[in-house]
């Protein structure tokens, strides 16, 4: 049980800092999948 929580602890803290690094480095799925011919807003 112990190592359960520790795999769940450590996919959300992977999660976060995957969130926060692709972020940080200009990543975003609205910045990657925009073109001239797609409007998000």
């Amino acid at each position: 049980m112990k190592a359960m929580l520790a795999a769940f602890a450590m996919i959300f803290v992977i999660a976060v800092a995957a969130d926060f690094g692709l972020e940080e480095a200009d990543f975003s799925s609205q910045q990657v999948q925009s073109s001239p011919s797609v409007r998000l807003d």
